[in-house]
């Protein structure tokens, strides 16, 4: 879901072209039978920003260690689906309690080695997942996540579960900037019935994200 980390938690980053973009005609991305629209690929540095802004909120964590465990309780889900209904009713749970905003998720469902990708950033396991998550969570203020609609997507042998949110939050900052995305992520299914992909894609690109975390509120509402 977008992050300061998204996957990892949100990743808001700033695209820095470094010369002007080479745009060349590609042909039509399928994903489970999905056509995918034209994006342009997530310049490397941003990639590298990405990674060092999780760095540093693992650092800040670490000083706060007991802090953040006393406002995020480790809870233990030991949950697995059965058929691929099991994960949708599982998975609307976990929206409608916010998870992305709280850090607790129904992680008996996601593979270990589970994949979470989204624009800016890719990595592996689901505990450095939840891990990230619960790094994002004293940053926000007044967050909301809402589930706008979770539907089957079945192709061939895969099947997966896409579902669209929206996230409305401000940030624990000085100007208290207001964090505003609508996204869509992808559940690929192994044939356990487990997580083992979650990519995110959003309606706002990385450049535009960051210009919402250093744009002060203004009177602007969620």
């Amino acid at each position: 879901m977008m992050r300061m980390n998204m996957a990892g938690g949100i990743c808001f980053h700033a695209r820095l072209p470094l010369h002007p973009p080479i745009i060349q005609p590609h042909p039509p991305r399928f994903r489970n039978g999905i056509r995918c629209s034209k994006t342009k690929e997530t310049p490397q540095i941003l990639k590298f920003v990405v990674s060092g802004a999780t760095e540093i909120l693992r650092l800040f964590s670490s000083f706060n260690k007991n802090e953040l465990n006393e406002m995020i309780p480790e809870q233990k889900y030991e949950t697995a689906a059965t058929c691929l209904d099991d994960v949708m009713i599982i998975l609307k749970s976990d929206y409608d309690n916010a998870y992305f905003v709280t850090g607790n998720f129904t992680s008996g469902i996601y593979a270990e080695d589970c994949i979470f990708e989204d624009p800016t950033i890719k990595f592996s396991g689901r505990d450095l997942y939840s891990r990230n998550l619960k790094l994002l969570v004293p940053f926000f203020d007044h967050p909301s996540i809402s589930l706008q609609g979770i539907t089957k997507v079945l192709s061939g042998e895969t099947e997966s579960v896409k579902v669209t949110w929206k996230l409305r939050t401000y940030l624990n900052l000085p100007w208290r900037p207001l964090i505003s995305v609508d996204g869509t992520t992808v559940y690929d299914l192994d044939n356990q019935f487990r997580i083992v992909k979650h990519v995110e894609s959003w309606s706002v690109s990385p450049l535009e994200a960051i210009g919402q975390i250093f744009t002060p509120s203004s009177g602007r509402s969620i």
